[in-house]
C-alpha cells in the first residue's frame, strides 16, 4: 500500500518547503516531486492525503516515560495506572522509550518489558531503559550488558539516580563498571548503551558524576542525564559536560521549558545535544507538544529551533535508526500540524494513520474483548491550584 502526501510544508526537521511526501510499507520512499500519474500507470493502490494548509513533521520521540505508571510516593493509593496507546499517540509521540524509577518492586523490569512490547503490537515504536533508580541495575537476563545485547527493546541502563535523597549514592566504581557494560553492550549490539542519570535537587547535582569521570576510563559520552533543568547551576554543570560529550534531557513537568532551552542556548549549550521529555507517570505525555508549542507561539522561539528536540537529535543520540528525520528509508513517521495554530490534525506511525483531523483512529487491542468502561481526567491545576 502506497500513501501520498501532498500540499504541506515539510520539515524533515529542517524546513525544506511545500513537498510531496511518498511512503511505501510503513517507510519514507521518496521526498520531493512525485508524478502521481506515474503511479496511476503502475496500477498500484495508494491513498492520497492533502496536507495543504498543514506543516509536516517528523513523529515525536519521548525518551523517558513511565510506562506503567507513577510510584505512589505518598502511598499505595496514590499510584497512578498505567499508560495507553490512545494517550500516547494523540499528542504525536510514535516513539516512546519507558523507564522505571524510584520504585523497582512493584513496578518490575518484566512487567515494563511487556507493556512496551504491548504498545508495539499496537502500532507505535516503543523501547525502555533497564534498571530503575539503583545500582547496579535491575537487568532481566542479570547484567546490563546482555538485556542491551540480547533484548531488542533494551537500548540502555537507567535512570540511574544521583543528588537524590530517595536513593544512595552510587558507588563511583559501580556506577563506572555500568556504564562501561552498556556502553560494551550497546558496541556490540548497535545500540545506544548508555546509562540514563536521574539528577535529583541535591545540592551535589553533577559532582557524583564528575567523580566517575574523572576517576575511571569512561567518558561522558556513555551517560546521558535527564531533569537538568532543576536549577540555573544544575543547567550550567550540564552544560560543561554536555561540552565534553554528554548528551542532555529537560523534562516539561513544571511547564517551563521555554525558560531553561532559552538558559541552555544562552549559557553555550549545545543545542544538538539536547532532549525534551514527558517524564509522564503523574502528568501526562501532552505536556511535550504543548510546551514545545508554547516556545514556538509564545516565547519567539522557531519551529526549527526547537523539533530536532523532540524528533532528531533524540533518535541520534538513542541510536533509534530510522527514527527522528522525514527522509528516505525512514520509518513513516509523521505529524501534520494546522499551520498557525501548530494544533496537531494528523498522526501517522509506521506509515498507518493513527490520529485523522484530530480524532483517533486506534485504540488499545484489549477494549475489542472487554465492556469495562474508564472515563479518567485528573484535577492537577483546576482554577489554577494543585490538588
Amino acid at each position: 500500500m502506497l500513501t501520498l502526501i501532498e500540499g504541506g510544508r515539510v520539515y524533515t526537521p529542517d524546513p525544506v518547503g511545500v513537498q510531496s511526501i511518498l511512503l511505501a510499507d510503513g517507510h519514507v520512499g521518496k521526498v520531493g516531486e512525485v508524478d502521481r500519474s506515474a503511479l496511476e500507470r503502475l496500477g498500484a493502490e495508494y491513498e492520497v492525503i492533502d496536507a495543504s494548509g498543514c506543516i509536516v513533521v517528523p513523529g515525536f520521540i519521548d525518551p523517558h516515560t513511565h510506562l506503567l505508571g507513577g510510584s505512589g510516593e505518598t502511598g499505595y493509593s496514590t499510584q497512578t495506572p498505567e499508560f495507553f496507546i490512545s494517550e500516547i499517540i494523540a499528542f504525536g509521540i510514535t516513539t516512546v522509550v519507558g523507564t522505571l524509577g524510584v520504585d523497582t518492586t512493584m513496578k518490575t523490569m518484566a512487567g515494563l518489558l511487556a507493556k512496551v512490547k504491548g504498545l508495539k503490537e499496537q502500532g507505535i515504536n516503543a523501547f525502555c531503559w533497564t534498571g530503575g533508580y539503583d545500582i547496579p541495575p535491575n537487568s532481566i537476563l542479570g547484567t546490563v550488558r546482555e538485556d542491551i545485547m540480547f533484548i531488542d527493546e533494551v537500548i540502555g541502563a537507567g535512570e540511574v539516580a544521583i543528588a537524590d535523597e530517595r536513593a544512595l549514592a552510587p558507588d563511583p566504581q559501580q556506577l563506572a563498571r555500568t556504564a562501561t557494560h552498556a556502553h560494551i553492550g550497546g558496541m556490540l549490539a548497535k545500540k545506544a548503551g548508555l546509562v540514563h542519570i536521574h539528577c535529583g535537587d541535591s545540592e551535589r547535582r553533577l559532582s557524583q558524576l564528575r567523580d566517575v569521570l574523572n576517576n575511571y576510563d569512561v567518558k561522558p559520552s556513555w551517560f546521558y542525564s535527564t531533569h537538568v533543568e532543576r536549577t540555573e547551576k544544575l543547567v550550567e554543570e550540564a552544560i560543561e559536560l554536555s561540552n565534553q560529550g554528554m548528551p542532555c534531557d529537560m523534562d516539561v513537568v513544571e511547564g517551563d521549558l521555554h525558560r531553561w532551552v532559552r538558559y541552555w542556548l544562552d549559557h553555550g549549550g549545545n543545542p544538538e545535544r539536547l532532549t525534551v521529555s514527558s517524564d509522564a507517570s503523574m502528568t501526562g505525555h501532552g505536556l511535550v507538544w504543548q510546551q514545545v508549542r508554547e516556545c514556538v507561539l509564545e516565547h519567539g522561539f522557531t519551529l526549527e529551533q526547537m523539533l530536532p528536540m523532540i524528533t532528531r537529535n533524540t533518535g541520534r543520540i538513542l541510536k533509534l535508526r530510522e527514527k527522528g528525520e522525514i527522509r528516505k528509508a525512514f520509518m513513516g513517521d509523521m505529524v501534520m500540524l494546522e499551520e498557525g495554530s501548530l494544533e496537531i490534525v494528523n498522526v501517522m506511525s509506521q506509515g498507518k494513520m493513527m490520529v485523522r483531523d484530530g480524532k483517533l483512529t486506534c485504540e488499545e487491542n484489549w477494549l475489542k474483548d472487554s465492556d469495562r468502561e474508564i472515563h479518567l481526567s485528573g484535577r492537577k491545576n483546576e482554577g489554577g491550584e494543585d490538588d
